[in-house]
């Protein structure tokens, strides 16, 4: 399999370059020096301004904007931010790092069971074909009563936590991840101003790539809270390295990042500091719920909708209340700044970096844990944009499990025999049942076309496999729909066979991409929904 190697900017700090901690406290202070003598500011509050006349007495200061003072940041100390960005968790925990796809272990442990299966296959091909769809039916089956206890489990309410008053309220970093969204930037302006947090405390970062410049200049208009980080190109091109790369710009206490079509509820970010001050220090991250404003759309939204009410309304939370390690969503993770730093962010080699930084907090002992709130995002409206979109998300869960297959012991030290067990069940369940389910349909139909093409026993274990865990399954989304009062997503749970059946589709294309090329970022296209072009518009 295919690993990453180098890039543009992989090299360590030049001689002479300032010292790190000389870069941090031009970060937090707003300052660069430009010529002897002369130092740029971007923070002209008193506090600010009587601590550089103190430490450049007589310097004659110029102001420049928080952007413009950032792109100067990132002139002058680029490639080394990028190869912190891109290489930070590699160093620091190599074995926690996707940029090894599959270790030598991993890579011998493969040979062995890949030669084991042949040998058997040579010396008993009917023993051989029934053992494996009893298996593959008994962990489909395992797989999907796990989620089934999980949604027990979750679909208990709990008492919402407290919403922070205004007295107090910490800076609060927004990042924003953008590519090619010039055309949702309004959009995307009005939710994050619709915050119901006080300005002067918000600290939003709209990452912007360099080869971007359609969407720098939609941002470059923008006023207020909003700061323009542009990350230097350099592979690989994906959303974690730039969030990486922005997280050296960000002063808040607290990190969420939002997506470029994200609409949070306005009381999101109180109701997160209120939470954070409430619970433990060991929780690291909130997730908020995810939701979609154009469910309605189409069938495929629907689906999409039904999934998430069931994976953030009861699955998350089953997780949650179990005390188990929670996969992150994309969006909507909120972050004490300092523990997210501490662990290494995000792996610029993971395709669900939300994922797999999930498992990582509980590789260190953190946890995660969920908010009462809800994030309304836009479903894809084409199958042709959900299914590289999926596909990205089942190469990346494959990534996750494999990196944190390979670190069982420092899990099981983090969160205990059931969180091994839970992340298991629960990440490596998840790409097993897209991988198994029309395998266990294909065996079942075949038997009935071409009675005696299969040995009769796995004729029976395949149809109790693809029919009794499709049937969980759809009990499952169905109750989800109940559960959160909307029976119009009740049709969904009953079509879901179907929807499955495009995952498993999307599973094997990113099985496929994950020995191709691994670290490939398919982006998905936002702003096709009929609601975003009315949005657009306003």
């Amino acid at each position: 399999m295919a690993s990453f190697r180098d890039s543009e900017f992989a090299r360590p700090p030049r001689a002479g370059e300032e010292p790190r901690a000389e870069l941090d406290l031009y970060l937090a202070r707003r300052f660069l020096p430009l010529a002897p003598g002369v130092v740029a500011l971007a923070d002209w509050s008193a506090q600010n301004l009587a601590w550089a006349k103190r430490r450049f007495a007589g310097a004659e200061f110029v102001f420049l904007t928080r952007s413009a003072l950032n792109e100067e940041i990132v002139r002058r100390f680029g490639r080394r931010l990028s190869d912190e960005a891109i290489h930070g968790l590699d160093r620091q925990s190599p074995l926690l790092s996707a940029r090894r796809v599959v270790t030598k272990r991993q890579a011998a442990a493969l040979a062995l069971a890949g030669a084991g299966l042949l040998a058997l296959a040579c010396a008993r091909p009917s023993f051989l074909v029934v053992a494996l769809v009893a298996l593959m039916s008994a962990l489909f089956l395992l797989g999907v009563f796990f989620r089934a206890a999980l949604a027990l489990a979750g679909s208990v309410p709990r008492d919402a936590g407290p919403v922070a008053a205004d007295n107090d309220l910490p800076v609060y970093t927004i990042l924003v991840p953008l590519y090619r969204e010039a055309a949702m930037i309004p959009a995307l302006t009005r939710a994050l101003l619709a915050l119901d947090y006080p300005c002067d405390r918000l600290d939003i970062k709209l990452i912007v790539e360099a080869d971007d410049p359609d969407t720098a200049r939609a941002c470059a208009e923008l006023d207020g809270p909003f700061e323009v980080v542009g990350v230097p190109p350099s592979l690989p091109r994906t959303k974690p390295k730039a969030v990486n790369f922005a997280l050296n710009f960000a002063r808040g206490d607290f990190v969420v990042i939002y997506d470029a079509e994200d609409r949070p509820e306005p009381d999101q970010l109180r109701k997160a500091v209120g939470a954070f001050r409430l619970l433990p220090e060991s929780v690291a991250c909130l997730q908020a719920r995810l939701a979609f404003y154009n469910a309605r759309e189409n069938w495929l939204t629907g689906q999409f909708e039904a999934d998430y009410r069931l994976w953030f309304g009861m699955l998350l939370p089953g997780l949650d209340r179990i005390g188990m390690p929670i996969p992150l969503g994309g969006t909507s993770n909120h972050f004490r700044a300092g523990i997210l730093r501490r662990v290494g962010a995000w792996d610029p080699f993971n395709v669900t970096e939300d994922a797999d930084l999930g498992i990582r907090l509980a590789q260190a002992g953190f946890s995660v844990a969920m908010l009462d709130s809800t994030t309304f995002e836009e479903a894809p409206t084409r199958l042709s944009v959900w299914l590289k979109q999926r596909s990205r998300w089942l190469k990346g869960y494959m990534q996750t499990w494999l990196v944190h297959s390979r670190a069982t012991p420092s899990l099981a030290r983090g969160s205990g025999l059931r969180g091994v067990f839970a992340f298991h069940f629960f990440i490596g369940g998840a790409v097993l049942s897209a991988i198994v389910n029309p395998l266990l349909w294909g065996v079942c139909a075949l038997s009935l076309v071409f009675p005696g093409l299969f040995p009769d026993h796995a004729a029976a274990v395949s149809a109790w496999g693809a029919l009794g865990s499709n049937s969980v399954l759809v009990g499952l989304v169905t109750s989800a729909a109940i559960r959160c009062g909307d029976r119009k997503l009740l049709p969904c749970g009953l079509t879901v066979v179907l929807y499955w059946l495009l995952i498993s589709l999307a599973a094997y294309r990113g099985l496929w991409h994950l020995i191709t090329k691994p670290f490939h970022w398919e982006k998905t296209a936002h702003g096709l929904s009929r609601q975003a072009a009315e949005d657009g518009d306003a």
